[in-house]
């Protein structure tokens, strides 16, 4: 049975949705102090990993953030390797630059885990407007990545994606080399998310929260995938996807940039509840 015959009428795909909410989300903090900007950027870095360590993305010692350095645009903080997830705070991450060198401001632990570099490097280089990039071993990204293919638009939620990840279609092992972290950067090309084939996913975007957003819905919607297509495989039936103007009008509504950043609050109020720390704010407008 086509979706066409399940579905109601879609939007025309040159229609805009409406905003969400009846008002506008104020967006990321603005700041007139770039260092100040710096300890902001570290604070939510080290909230993020912590929200993978709760979120079980840990994998070992497998798995990292980063997030471009306001200060110093061509280096990134990252956590140290061999820490877990869920222990990392802001003193703790460490500050590279393009070339693989710590810098002095970084934590007591300067291990780099090379594969980190060897990815991230390569992205924010060859993506100016990426500000965070989050890769790990999650269950349902790396079970999901075996397929070799991109994602059914099935779900609103995964239509997040649409047209917006890819996959890289070869697996070398350990991003241990320089050449196999540009052939990433390649397959992600300027979309927000890539399935790394055999190995997991990976998400880039503007800020930290939506980063850990994209992150967090991907993973998701692998997930969904799996479970939807082992049912209807054991129902003989198909999955129904959803139409190309469906899957564009609800993308414009949930994939963009701004929508990312807000859908990722929720998950620093939590932790910020748990925990009962939040960042002290001193000079930002």
């Amino acid at each position: 049975m086509s979706s066409a015959a399940t579905t109601s009428a879609a939007p025309q795909a040159s229609k805009e949705p409406p905003m969400p909410t009846m008002g506008s989300p104020a967006g990321p903090p603005k700041f007139q102090d770039k260092y100040e900007e710096r300890e902001f950027l570290k604070f939510r870095l080290a909230q993020a990993l912590r929200i993978f360590g709760n979120m079980g993305y840990d994998e070992g010692v497998a798995g990292h953030i980063t997030v471009r350095d306001s200060v110093r645009p061509d280096c990134f903080w990252v956590n140290p390797f061999g820490l877990h997830f869920a222990l990392i705070e802001a003193e703790d991450l460490i500050l590279v630059d393009h070339d693989g060198n710590i810098q002095p401001e970084s934590g007591p632990l300067r291990l780099l885990n090379r594969a980190a570099y060897m990815i991230h490097s390569a992205i924010h280089k060859a993506r100016p407007d990426v500000n965070c990039a989050a890769h790990s071993h999650g269950m349902y990204g790396k079970t999901f990545s075996c397929m070799g293919r991109e994602l059914d638009m099935l779900t609103l939620d995964g239509c997040a994606f649409y047209t917006d990840h890819a996959v890289y279609k070869h697996f070398g092992g350990v991003v241990f080399e320089a050449e196999e972290g540009q052939h990433i950067v390649e397959a992600l090309g300027n979309k927000k998310a890539v399935i790394l084939q055999n190995h997991g996913v990976l998400v880039a975007s503007d800020t930290v929260e939506a980063t850990l957003h994209f992150y967090i819905a991907m993973e998701k919607a692998c997930q969904v995938q799996l479970l939807a297509d082992a049912a209807a495989a054991g129902r003989g039936q198909e999955t129904i996807k959803v139409s190309h103007e469906e899957a564009l009008y609800t993308f414009k509504a949930n994939g963009n940039a701004i929508g990312g950043w807000f859908s990722g609050q929720p998950h620093f109020q939590l932790l910020e509840k748990k925990e009962g720390k939040k960042f002290q704010f001193k000079k930002s407008t």
